[in-house]
């Protein structure tokens, strides 16, 4: 069994994963599942790194269990409190009412508040050191990376970053739990709409955290989800800062809504006369079947942006106007910005997005596109310009 679990030395993987869930945070598509990871340190002080949801306990505990058998665990350490790491942490208590827990002053009024746990605790600060036999933990706070409390804890002894949130990805962990034992290409792309949904927001807490972990030797990431890095850490640690800097690739993504077709027809031709003038990545998401996430995810991907809606109720799409909170709430940097509209009767579309285009300060390029009813020789014509003006933007940055 531990050879089964064992990451380097005597520090173990005791996670689980979760194939049931339809949604993460009832809002993201999980067609891969998610893994819950959990880290345990067999030395003089048994360690324990984050829990898992409480849905799993019976069978975290059993792999706790099958590694130190019936000694006591000595320290908890909670890296991230979100329920879905921090869920067990009652029922451990529970089996282990002597554990103590260790977190930073932020930690402590969250683990009362959800799970009404006190008991003893080791507060640390930025910087602090806990020996716990030959490993030696070492404590960064990386506040908004992405709720307050969040901190990464450094193992010096053998390099290995237990990461909570920050690193991680969708996607559950079939048979292995290291890279080095998978076929990690699936992995990607999750990491990508992980990253740009959940941490997306807070580019600035990421960087600072980058910041604090440059000088560190690092043999391996345990995050929260997703694989134990080993072989792919500059990768890894490489995505999440151009992610975090709002670095982009050439392309275009057409977001649009249409009822009958017809606004369709014009994000129809603006990609014909995007790849026309020579982009080749062009992403096209009918909101009514793309699922946000993946749109959000693609945005994050690509420099370009060109969103079209028709009138609903002399108001935009309602899924369009999903898709804008979205894209306000992540607070995005350094887009290009294109849209256009349709109405039969009266347009309301053209005017919601103008609001939008302000709310966002992205980049403006080209006139917006207004369509009454069915597309003349005139939209054509406008749409084809907006195309163009989005090609000629971006080959500036060529």
């Amino acid at each position: 069994m531990e050879q089964k679990t064992r990451i380097k030395g005597n520090v173990h993987y005791v996670g689980v994963n979760d194939r049931a869930k339809h949604r993460f945070e009832a809002m993201w598509p999980l067609p891969n599942g998610v893994s819950y990871n959990s880290y345990l340190i067999d030395d003089e002080m048994v360690t324990l790194v984050d829990t898992v949801d409480i849905c799993y306990f019976e069978v975290y505990l059993r792999k706790i269990k099958k590694i130190i058998g019936d000694r006591p665990i000595n320290y908890l350490i909670i890296n991230h409190m979100e329920p879905d790491h921090s869920g067990s942490i009652r029922l451990i208590k529970q089996h282990y009412p002597n554990i103590i827990i260790v977190g930073n002053k932020q930690t402590f009024g969250m683990v009362e508040g959800f799970y009404g746990v006190t008991g003893e605790q080791y507060l640390v600060k930025d910087g602090d050191f806990l020996a716990v036999g030959r490993h030696k933990l070492r404590f960064f706070m990386t506040p908004m990376v992405h709720w307050p409390e969040t901190m990464m804890t450094f193992d010096e002894t053998d390099g290995l970053l237990f990461s909570g949130d920050g690193f991680g990805c969708f996607g559950t962990l079939d048979g292995g739990f290291m890279d080095s034992r998978m076929n990690v290409d699936k992995y990607w792309n999750e990491m990508v709409r992980y990253y740009s949904n959940i941490v997306g927001k807070y580019g600035g807490p990421v960087q600072k955290a980058l910041q604090k972990l440059g000088g560190l030797s690092i043999s391996a990431i345990c995050s929260t989800h997703g694989p134990v890095w080993t072989e792919n850490i500059s990768r890894v640690m490489g995505l999440y800062d151009r992610l975090s800097r709002y670095d982009a690739d050439e392309g275009v993504v057409i977001a649009y809504g249409s009822m009958y077709g017809n606004t369709e027809q014009m994000a129809e031709a603006i990609a014909a006369e995007l790849s026309a003038q020579g982009i080749k990545n062009i992403v096209m998401h009918n909101v009514s079947k793309s699922h946000p996430s993946y749109i959000i995810a693609d945005i994050f991907r690509y420099k370009g942006l060109i969103i079209g809606s028709p009138t609903y109720s002399n108001q935009i799409y309602p899924e369009i106007e999903s898709l804008l909170s979205k894209i306000l709430v992540r607070e995005l940097k350094g887009r290009y910005l294109g849209y256009f509209g349709s109405f039969t009767w009266a347009g309301a579309a053209v005017k919601r997005l103008a609001e939008f285009a302000e709310k966002s300060k992205f980049e403006l390029v080209g006139d917006p596109v207004e369509m009454k009813q069915a597309m003349t020789e005139l939209n054509y014509v406008q749409s084809e310009n907006l195309a163009r003006a989005m090609s000629d933007r971006l080959k500036k940055d060529r």
